[in-house]
């Protein structure tokens, strides 16, 4: 039997970055009732080659759902495409060919397996169905719905009253999409707050089919690398999910400390307890936000490039800023231990960089000292032999030092 602790974990998650649920009383009746697995629907219009992290929000929610044990549509536009969405657009979109539809719609769903559980996926293209609306069909389907209720689009609104050009097949655009709910008999469907009024038109369609109306689900639109406008490609905010391990990493850990819980809260699949357990180790427990961001960028790198991925990615970042303005050549030094570790302060006399073990404890209690590139906090911390380690003492003591076990 569930336990209300485990019934409010799953509403947590199943709720997790919503921003507006269409009718609100569908959250407790429909989506967290005891009835059959639901039919949950997310489209995505392969109009380029790669996806970004704004795109995972559907999928990381669609995957929520999954745990759940609902019934995932994972729909790809290959019809719709060829129109080209016009939500939040200015001007129409330059329509695309059939072949270049396919080929992105190959990369969406390899891309998409990266978050999805295959097994519990169906993938459905929309052109089994629209492709056999015909004229007919599309003449009956626009009936459904007037070009007033088409102008309270906001960005229709926009471009009428401006003056900018609306073509026809622009309106089809919002009806297409409804019917793919009618043609699917979704229970759910997902999308941006941006995609409210397309959702709508689904359940104004499925309603005079006969069918339950779904339920809208919509989830915020995600900001770039910026923390202000929205993640794009065209704006170069973005985070490809083929960008490589490092250029992701490095892209997570350039994000404002604000900014990454925001991402904690949307893009990591984390349980929402873990992500709390980290923020209180920082706000309340003194712990470093670059820490906390190295995990979250760990995960994000490993969901993508494979277990360890992350870690490879965040050790090579940390090389790199670790050697960041070092001179050109940097002396090697090995320093024999005389037991299985050793003082710090002795270590730094070993190594030529103080002129006594007096001056190392000196300048750790200055905090003057650094292991590769982090400020030691303790000045009695103890070495042992392991790989080569970058010591800086002051601002002009600098060694890269390899301690080697004692002799036995």
């Amino acid at each position: 039997m569930t336990t209300d602790s485990e019934k409010a974990r799953l509403r947590a998650e199943l709720l997790r970055g919503a921003e507006e649920i269409i009718p609100e009383a569908d959250v407790d009746e429909r989506l967290l009732g005891a009835g059959p697995p639901l039919r949950i629907k997310a489209g995505f219009d392969p109009t380029a080659a790669d996806l970004h992290l704004g795109h995972t929000l559907l999928l990381n929610k669609l995957r929520h759902f999954q745990d759940a044990g609902h019934h995932v549509l994972f729909l790809i536009g290959d019809f719709t495409a060829m129109i080209g969405d016009p939500t939040g657009r200015s001007e129409a979109r330059a329509p695309l060919s059939r072949e270049q539809v396919n080929a992105n719609a190959q990369t969406y769903q390899e891309q998409a397996f990266k978050i999805l559980d295959p097994e519990r996926t169906e993938v459905v293209f929309n052109a089994s169905w629209l492709d056999k609306l015909g004229a007919e069909g599309l003449i009956k389907l626009a009936a459904q719905h007037t070009v007033a209720r088409m102008l309270e689009r906001d960005d229709f609104t926009k471009r009428y009253r401006g003056g900018q050009p609306i073509a026809i097949h622009e309106f089809l655009y919002p009806l297409l999409q409804g019917h793919d709910s009618v043609a699917l008999k979704a229970d759910v469907e997902l999308g941006g707050t941006d995609q409210k009024f397309n959702l709508l038109v689904g359940r104004h369609l499925q309603g005079l089919a006969g069918q339950r109306p779904q339920t809208c689900f919509t989830l915020p639109i995600l900001e770039g690398l910026d923390g202000v406008q929205k993640m794009s490609k065209s704006l170069g905010n973005y985070i490809g999910v083929t960008d490589s391990a490092d250029d992701m990493f490095g892209k997570l850990m350039s994000i404002s400390d604000e900014l990454m819980w925001r991402y904690f809260h949307l893009l990591s699949l984390r349980p929402l307890d873990e992500v709390a357990a980290i923020r209180r180790r920082v706000d309340d427990e003194g712990g470093n936000p670059r820490d906390a961001k190295e995990e979250l960028a760990r995960e994000i790198v490993d969901r993508f490039h494979g277990a360890g991925a992350g870690q490879a990615a965040a050790d090579a970042f940390s090389r790199r800023f670790r050697d960041k303005g070092l001179p050109d050549e940097v002396p090697e030094v090995r320093v024999v231990l005389t037991e299985a570790d050793a003082p710090l302060a002795w270590v730094l006399r070993e190594a030529g960089l103080v002129a006594s073990s007096g001056d190392g404890q000196r300048m750790l209690r200055q905090k003057a000292v650094r292991l590769d590139g982090t400020r030691v906090e303790d000045p009695a911390l103890r070495l042992g032999p392991g790989e080569p380690v970058l010591v800086q003492v002051g601002k002009r003591g600098i060694a890269r030092v390899r301690l080697d076990s004692a002799p036995r």
